[in-house]
C-alpha cells in the first residue's frame, strides 16, 4: 500500500467517523481543532483504523490519555517542560513534536493528532511502500 492509499482510506474513516466534507481532511488538518473530533470519536477513529487496515491498536497506543497530568514535571506554567517533551516524543513517536517544541504550550498537546500523524502511525503498523 503506497502513502497515497494510506491518506485515501484515512479520509475515508475520518470523513465517516467525523462527518465532515472529504476536502476539510488534509495532512496537515488537526483531528480536534480542524475536524472538530471529541474524546468519544477517538474510540470510532481506532475502531474504523483497525477495520480499515486489518491493525490491532492497543488501548492508549494511538491517543494516549493525560498526557499533560501523567507527572507533574512534565509541565510548568502551561508549557510542557523537556522532561515533558521527552515523555511525548516517546508516547507519540508519528506526531511532529519537533515543530510542537517551538511553542510548547499544554493547551496544544491536541494539536498534535494530525491527520498525518494518522498516516504515520497506520504506516507503522503496516507495510508501505513509498
Amino acid at each position: 500500500m503506497t502513502r497515497d492509499e494510506v491518506f485515501g482510506k484515512i479520509q475515508e474513516v475520518l470523513v465517516d467517523a467525523l462527518g465532515v466534507d472529504d476536502d476539510e481532511v488534509t495532512s496537515e488538518a488537526t483531528l480536534v481543532g480542524d475536524l472538530g473530533a471529541e474524546s468519544i470519536d477517538f474510540l470510532d477513529i481506532v475502531f474504523r483504523l483497525e477495520q480499515t487496515f486489518g491493525i490491532k491498536i492497543n488501548k492508549g497506543e494511538l491517543f494516549p490519555e493525560g498526557l499533560a497530568s501523567a507527572d507533574a514535571s512534565f509541565a510548568a506554567d502551561g508549557m510542557v517542560t523537556n522532561k515533558g517533551l521527552a515523555a511525548l516524543r516517546e508516547k507519540l513517536p508519528h506526531a511532529d513534536i519537533d515543530t510542537f517544541e517551538k511553542d510548547p504550550k499544554v493547551e496544544h498537546i491536541q494539536d498534535l493528532f494530525t491527520v498525518n500523524m494518522l498516516a504515520n502511525f497506520v504506516e507503522s503498523k503496516t507495510a508501505v511502500v513509498a
